[in-house]
């Protein structure tokens, strides 16, 4: 008989264990070893069977069980060190209270995103952006940032992936049940559950509570519409994540950012936590944050509509993580009306300009819909992409929003991801880490960084290292059987036909692991372009490999399930199934076996469209070597002293089949012709790989202190949130009226803003050439309608040229009023050139709008350039000056 509900009865604790319950509802437990074995201490074998998951082994643990632990002094009194460890790590002063700016830095950041992947225990994310999302919350939470984290919570989760016995993925959805979370409920004053709503068309409402989860020090809010007062529409909007069509997605979206801002105020508002200056969206899902800010500064303030996204701008980061336009989210104008204005939600705000924000109002633009990329960017007057590389590529594929510049001066950045040592770094490392440079420095290198730390790793002797790959890799390869077993039980196979299962990997074979999601471009059967060369690499008699593949496709893309069932095909012919396997329902779990088991980390995507790609940096903490496309962060930071780089054939434009092979065949002789070899070289006396050793050590000292979400999250607090602060507390109401005062003023005058003359006064080129080391003077004539010199900065811009007469690297040099404004208001600017370069130059001269609330002068997307040039090949043009 089936039950008609399900809940769960837990155990009253006695009084010398409640810590327990502390420690079980902080998830620090989850990157803090000495936390987890006071757990499994309680009872080994439901410490298994809960998933390592405190709050389930709680939840389980018998009577008289807690009443013997209560009497253990032992126990009790390791249970009194490690809640002493957890509220000295809670209240104490870190990095951010010690930065010699404290004062200068944000009082509170709100960071919002769509998933959090902060342990398999709270299976609230799909894939890199929540996994990264929750490496920030924990590096945070270890630096001392005061970060508030929203999200939603899914009832379902992300889905479960098992494999039917012909190999198609098969997706399921568990119920969760937030009181088997490590999650409470917040509560008012009164002990009421706080919840926000939001207004839906038909005069309907979204009610939701909020969930919060404790992540060492930064607390997680996630906002849960299964409530009994909404309709069941409404009840279903936090069902699933990226579940739903657009109108789903759209509500989901909106309870994200609207409903999320509410919900940070009534968290301040009952805990007292500071209000947060510095809002930071990740990718457009929480872009409508923006509006709700600009609602609350309408009211609170009495600013106009233009006023208040100034303020809001000034105090907003935005994050894309994406390369393909793909990636956004995009909506019918006429589906967002429906929900904004009259009847519906922020009825105070224009629907006309809501729109405008999220409109693709630039050539190749689609003008019926609502991209919440750009409405984030618009709303953001901080912008980053997460590697270098996937900044260039954000400039290039926003560069619509700022006509007139060149992609390199459109205003994104970059801040380059990072991963949280304490969660990915394998307890065998650490001990070793701990064993030869001392507890504190472990500690401190896998928190703060820091290359000083790092270099201890080079007094580690290359047995101790060797020894311990084999450890990891021996351990990987009883993970995977038991995994495979699992897998093919699921699949319908009975146990009687599974004993090969128990030969599958072998712990002394080079062994690659490629695990991510499935969509197209991240080509997970590039492996498979040629199977028998694959095979003969799988069965070299004296220099085999082995691969272990993990990765999920999205329910609705059959064309990444073809892929996954492609290479579960493969994997299942008898004659190689030894040698290469698929693990499906890759999570946290599995990853955090995954990455220190492998020798070497494969990642061989469509170069540029991988935005940074984090799992190398995980494998590359545990001592794995990456192969890799030069792409995301391994084209920032590769050197063939720590890896390999997969040569591409970028140039190839539309033929991905010629493509593949090229680099397919490139990927086979990499690991044929170096990465084998070098594996396997045992010609010294030691019989060890001397030179595969020194290869992982010069990946944790080069990259250990690099690959850190503490040093990126230092970034983002140095370059990002510090600046936004300081902005926000500059524009006050007064501030921000006189900014979009002005900012309207330039763009009423800017059509008739315009350099109308430029030319050399001395040390003119001769006959085309000129000596490095000259100067020009450059005098410039231009015309800047009701602008004065106050409003504008005119600049000379010089630099190398191309041979379509393109400066390349170019340098700005500022011109000064020198005279004017005449009877037509023009003015004459004058300023030196320095001509530090040699080969083919030129140079041009623009004018931008300037005010000392701009954080770039791009930011308004206004530039004016010549009309007219002194001769060919002069300032208009660009055209060249050879030096020599």
């Amino acid at each position: 008989m089936k039950a008609i509900r399900r809940f769960t009865v837990r155990p009253v604790l006695p009084e010398p264990l409640l810590p327990l319950a502390d420690l079980a509802r902080n998830l620090r437990w989850s990157w803090h070893t000495e936390t987890r074995e006071l757990f499994q201490s309680v009872d080994p074998e439901g410490w298994q069977a809960a998933g390592g998951d405190p709050v389930r082994l709680l939840g389980a643990v018998s009577a008289p069980r807690l009443e013997e632990l209560a009497g253990d002094r032992r126990f009790l009194r390791r249970l009194a060190v490690v809640a002493a460890d957890l509220d000295d790590y809670v209240h104490g002063g870190r990095w951010y209270q010690s930065h010699e700016d404290h004062a200068e830095l944000p009082a509170g950041i709100a960071y919002f995103s769509p998933e959090f992947g902060i342990t398999a225990a709270l299976p609230q994310y799909s894939g890199g952006l929540g996994i990264l999302a929750g490496d920030h919350l924990k590096a945070a939470s270890d630096l001392g940032v005061p970060l508030i984290g929203v999200g939603l919570l899914y009832r379902h989760g992300y889905f479960r992936q098992s494999l039917s016995r012909d190999g198609w993925q098969q997706e399921h959805y568990p119920v969760l049940d937030p009181n088997e979370l490590p999650v409470s409920l917040l509560r008012d004053g009164e002990g009421a559950p706080a919840r926000v709503t939001l207004s839906l068309p038909g005069g309907r409402a979204l009610h939701a509570h909020i969930w919060q989860a404790r992540v060492g020090r930064v607390p997680l809010l996630l906002l849960d519409s299964d409530v009994e007062d909404n309709d069941a529409g409404a009840r279903e909007v936090t069902d699933r994540l990226y579940g739903g069509g657009s109108d789903h997605r759209l509500l989901q979206e909106m309870l994200l950012g609207i409903g999320g801002v509410r919900a940070v105020r009534a968290y301040c508002g009952i805990t007292g936590h500071p209000d947060p200056e510095v809002f930071h969206t990740n990718e457009g899902h929480a872009g409508f944050l923006g509006l709700e800010r600009i609602r609350e500064l309408e009211g609170e303030q009495g600013l106009g509509f233009e006023a208040a996204v100034e303020a809001v701008r000034a105090g907003t980061v935005f994050t894309t993580h994406t390369p393909v336009p793909a990636g956004i989210d995009r909506f019918e104008r006429a589906l967002v009306a429906r929900h904004f204005g009259p009847g519906a939600e922020l009825a105070a705000l224009p629907v006309d300009r809501i729109l405008e924000l999220g409109a693709e109002s630039y050539p190749g633009g689609d003008p019926g819909v609502f991209n919440m990329a750009v409405m984030g960017l618009r709303l953001a007057q901080r912008a980053n992409g997460v590697s270098t590389l996937h900044g260039a590529v954000s400039r290039g594929m926003f560069a619509g929003l700022w006509p007139g510049f060149d992609p390199a001066d459109v205003p994104i950045t970059s801040v380059t991801n990072g991963v949280h040592a304490p969660t990915w770094v394998a307890p065998e490392v650490v001990r070793l880490g701990v064993r030869q440079i001392g507890a504190g420095r472990t500690e401190d290198a896998l928190s703060v960084g820091g290359s000083q730390r790092w270099d201890a790793v080079a007094d580690i002797g290359d047995q101790d290292i060797w020894d311990l790959r084999r450890v990891l890799r021996e351990q990987l390869v009883q993970e995977v059987r038991d995994r495979l077993r699992a897998s093919w039980l699921q699949r319908g196979a009975a146990e009687a036909e599974l004993g090969w299962v128990d030969s599958v990997l072998d712990p002394d074979v080079l062994t690659i692991g490629f695990a991510r999601r499935v969509p197209s471009y991240k080509r997970l059967t590039l492996m498979l372009r040629d199977p028998e060369r694959l095979r003969a690499l799988l069965l070299d008699p004296d220099r085999p490999v082995q691969i272990v593949v993990a990765g999920k496709a999205h329910p609705a893309d059959d064309g990444g399930k073809r892929l996954v069932q492609e290479l579960v095909r493969f994997s299942d012919d008898p004659r190689v199934r030894h040698r290469i396997v698929f693990l499906p329902d890759y999570g946290m779990a599995m990853a955090q076996k995954l990455y220190p088991g492998c020798d070497v980390w494969l990642n061989n995507p469509l170069r540029p469209l991988e935005a940074c790609g984090t799992s190398g940096m995980k494998a590359a903490l545990n001592g794995c070597l990456n192969l890799s496309v030069l792409d995301g962060w391994w084209d920032e930071w590769f050197e063939p002293d720590f890896g390999w780089a997969i040569p591409t054939a970028d140039g190839l434009g539309t033929d991905e089949d010629r493509r593949d092979d090229l680099e397919a065949g490139a990927l086979y002789e990499l690991i044929e012709d170096r990465v084998a070899p070098r594996f396997y070289d045992r010609a010294g006396r030691s019989g060890l790989p001397v030179r595969w050793i020194e290869m992982v050590r010069r990946t944790l000292v080069s990259l250990g202190p690099k690959v850190l979400a503490g040093r990126m999250v230092r970034e983002y607090v140095e370059r990002l949130y510090a600046p936004a602060a300081r902005s926000h507390r500059a524009l006050d109401a007064d501030a921000a009226r006189d900014l979009a005062w002005w900012k309207g003023r330039v763009r009423a005058a800017w059509p008739r803003v315009v350099v109308e003359h430029v030319e050399a006064l001395a040390a003119a080129p001769v006959n085309g050439t000129a000596e490095l080391g000259a100067t020009l003077t450059l005098r410039v004539r231009v015309a800047l309608d009701a602008l004065t010199p106050e409003d504008v900065e005119v600049q000379a811009v010089a630099g190398r040229v191309d041979p379509q007469d393109v400066i390349r690297d170019g340098r700005s040099f500022p011109l000064k009023p020198t005279a004017g404004p005449d009877l037509e208001g023009r003015w004459m600017y004058e300023g030196p050139l320095a001509l530090d370069r040699t080969g083919p130059y030129g140079y041009t001269v623009r004018i931008l709008p300037a005010h000392p609330m701009l954080a770039t002068p791009a930011e308004l997307g206004l530039v004016a350039a010549p009309v007219e040039t002194e001769a060919a090949g002069d300032a208009g043009s660009g055209g060249g000056v050879l030096l020599r």
